[in-house]
């Protein structure tokens, strides 16, 4: 494995984990811009936006794009996340080029009032949707909840609200103001040419235009609230329940995804022992997600609405008793890290993984690590550490959403 860089001088940069002995290459372009750089009234403009750049260019319709990456046998996506939007590519290396341009040319899109206004009942179609189907946008009302008015409370999708008032005119501008090369990356994972990457960089990207981009972090202010919403229709019940975690920036991120497997993965950790494999609930979980400034331990509790008052009591109770009565073992922190750094080493074999891997690191840190610095850095943690974060970052103390016929379910 290599790991080389460059930068083109309106500011895109140009990452790649190069291996001789890949059979595959996966490229992408990272752009610093997501559900929390938006304002209110523009919530769910830039998963909006990753819609209509497939809705086509100033040089190609979607047909021609959709055949285009077809007639090399490439496979094209991509996705929104609250800090990032994500357009990705994994073909055979000898098409690199071919997909560089595909993918320079779909960040260019034509944004069509037509277009346009097909796209936004896609969109409203899909919130709800979401909204239609369990867990009910459980996800979506916890975070408003524990976030507040932060632009992280939003929905990626926006609102019903926001989406029909939503115009072209200030897509374009939201596009303008984001889509520059100062807030993109371009990575690539695999059997890279890097010296043609750059060439092809350079050509496909080098004359646009640099701007500002950037991302103003505002504070957080983490919520503890609890919501009930009464929905009669629904077979069972749902709980979710966030409380806040180490971020982005913090080395205890390591450790907080340690804890998270250990108390709350869905094969072997306390949490699916307790509940899961009795048969008291269909999921009973509990995962760790970072972003700038925050990180979030998200715990999913779905069963019967008959148990799950006493479900939710014993996954609080498991919480209290691992920060106090019942510390984290040795025995099940190896377990944890023998999960955790097999599912790192599996996930490496396919190039389109190391693609997001590598991505995620340089958009949010501005490094490189390598599968043997992560596999390191796991396996360093101790028990203590993991037992720190637990006391710093109490998992019963944050925002609670439960959805289902239940109309009343107590909390303490």
């Amino acid at each position: 494995m290599e790991f080389l860089h460059s930068r083109l001088e309106n500011g895109l940069e140009i990452i790649a984990e190069c291996n001789s002995h890949a059979h595959g290459e996966a490229v992408g372009l990272f752009v610093r811009t997501g559900a929390r750089d938006e304002t209110e009234q523009l919530a769910g403009v830039s998963h909006f936006l990753e819609h209509m750049t497939f809705k086509g260019t100033h040089s190609r319709t979607a047909e021609e794009l959709n055949r285009a990456f077809d007639d090399v046998g490439a496979y094209c996506n991509a996705f929104t996340t609250e800090e990032n939007t994500v357009y990705f590519a994994a073909m055979l290396p000898e098409y690199q080029d071919r997909a560089l341009e595909l993918l320079a040319d779909l960040l260019q899109p034509a944004l069509r009032p037509e277009d346009f206004e097909t796209e936004k009942l896609v969109v409203l179609e899909e919130i709800r949707m979401y909204e239609d189907q369990p867990p009910f946008g459980a996800d979506e009302k916890c975070r408003s909840l524990f976030f507040g008015p932060h632009p992280l409370g939003r929905h990626i999708l926006g609102s019903v609200e926001s989406i029909t008032g939503m115009t072209v005119e200030a897509m374009r501008q939201y596009w303008r103001q984001r889509y520059v090369p100062g807030n993109i990356t371009l990575a690539a994972a695999g059997r890279v040419d890097f010296e043609r990457l750059v060439a092809s960089a350079r050509r496909y990207f080098g004359h646009w235009e640099p701007g500002p981009g950037g991302r103003l972090l505002t504070p957080v202010q983490p919520q503890e609230q609890f919501q009930l919403f009464h929905k009669p229709s629904a077979s069972q019940q749902y709980v979710i329940q966030l409380a806040a975690a180490p971020g982005a920036d913090d080395p205890r991120r390591y450790a907080a995804t340690l804890l998270a497997t250990i108390l709350g993965d869905d094969t072997g950790s306390r949490l699916f022992w307790a509940l899961v494999d009795p048969g008291l609930a269909e999921t009973a979980s509990l995962a760790y997600s970072e972003y700038r400034e925050i990180g979030l331990f998200s715990t999913f509790l779905a069963s019967t609405p008959e148990q799950m008052p006493q479900n939710l009591q014993t996954v609080r109770q498991i919480y209290a008793r691992a920060a106090q009565q019942e510390p984290i073992r040795e025995d099940e922190l190896q377990l944890a890290k023998t999960k955790i750094c097999s599912h790192l080493v599996l996930a490496s074999e396919r190039c389109q993984n190391r693609l997001f891997a590598i991505g995620a690191e340089w958009i949010q840190r501005g490094r490189y690590v390598s599968i043997q610095e992560e596999l390191e850095a796991i396996r360093q943690v101790t028990v203590q550490e993991v037992q720190a974060v637990l006391e710093e970052f109490p998992l019963n103390r944050g925002a609670v959403i439960t959805i289902g016929p239940l109309s009343a379910l107590k909390i303490d």
